[in-house]
């Protein structure tokens, strides 16, 4: 069923594809990675059919697929196996984890990196706090992505969020040049100052000096 399954995905992402767009997508994300031109719209479509056609009952099938999806040659395959994990909450628990992590530590840009990050990571971050030592250890990978994953898991974390936590991965991060990493760190901050923004202002005029321009643009868009 998992390949009949995996079929249908491809074979209607195959009937809507357009090379006009895939070109254009691909030229946007500046990968060589291949495209249908598929976009979210008809993506979801597709979604919603085959998952009304062959409905996943069991956490071994949901993960396969993701995973199948995940490792296949198309980026909107990946996109799929994201869409899979979203439609499917009721697995979002600690034996996620391993496979979250997976997701985390093999996305290659943005646009799969900051989903898994913000709402998977997160997600079951907030459900338990013992996952925050992975996040510690995150903040120093290798990866630049995966110490991204270490910022944005606070994003949806509002009123919740561990500010211990967040000052100290922020400030071991602040320094890096990376444009992706200061970007995220200001963008955590933005999205915190929503819901607490006399704790980001104070962060800013404490650490301002420490902090890049771009973190601190990005940070106080929306505050005064």
């Amino acid at each position: 069923m998992l390949e009949i399954l995996f079929q249908f995905f491809q074979d209607e992402l195959q009937k809507v594809a357009d090379p006009e767009k895939a070109a254009k997508m691909a030229a946007y994300m500046k990968t060589t990675q291949k495209f249908y031109g598929v976009q979210a719209g008809p993506r979801r479509q597709i979604i919603r059919a085959a998952l009304k056609k062959y409905p996943i009952h069991s956490r071994d099938r949901w993960n396969r697929l993701i995973l199948k999806l995940w490792r296949s040659e198309s980026r909107e395959e990946m996109y799929i196996a994201l869409d899979v994990v979203q439609k499917y909450p009721c697995f979002h628990d600690d034996d996620a984890w391993p496979l979250f992590e997976l997701l985390t530590r093999t996305a290659s840009n943005w646009d799969t990196l900051d989903l898994i990050a913000s709402h998977f990571v997160g997600g079951l971050v907030a459900k338990n706090r013992a996952f925050e030592k992975q996040l510690v250890i995150w903040r120093t990978d290798a990866n630049f992505w995966v110490r991204r994953a270490s910022l944005l898991a606070h994003l949806k974390h509002k009123e919740k969020t561990n500010t211990a936590l967040l000052r100290e991965t922020i400030l071991c991060l602040a320094a890096e040049p990376e444009f992706f990493i200061r970007k995220a760190i200001g963008w955590v901050l933005r999205e915190y100052g929503k819901s607490n923004p006399h704790w980001v202002v104070n962060f800013i005029r404490q650490n301002e000096a420490v902090l890049s321009g771009l973190s601190v643009r990005e940070a106080m868009k929306n505050l005064a």
